[in-house]
């Protein structure tokens, strides 16, 4: 029986995705944890996961206090 695949990373691939097609743009912000949650129809802490891996992989980025935005690649990638 194959293993499903964990919700996170649907979302990530998902947000990945978008991002890579130009639907989210950089600067954009991203919408709330819990409008994202009710998106994917998940809970917060599985949307918190998927959108932390991807601020540590640098393609998103936190602002404390303002939220969640798509990171501005560097020079070199654009």
């Amino acid at each position: 029986m194959p293993h499903a695949v964990p919700l996170w990373r649907v979302i990530r691939d998902d947000l990945r995705a978008r991002i890579k097609a130009g639907i989210l743009k950089p600067g954009d912000k991203l919408p709330s944890t819990r409008e994202l949650a009710d998106q994917y129809e998940t809970s917060p802490v599985t949307v918190r996961k998927a959108v932390d891996i991807l601020i540590e992989s640098g393609e998103l980025l936190g602002r404390q206090g303002m939220g969640v935005f798509v990171a501005i690649p560097p020079a070199s990638d654009r």
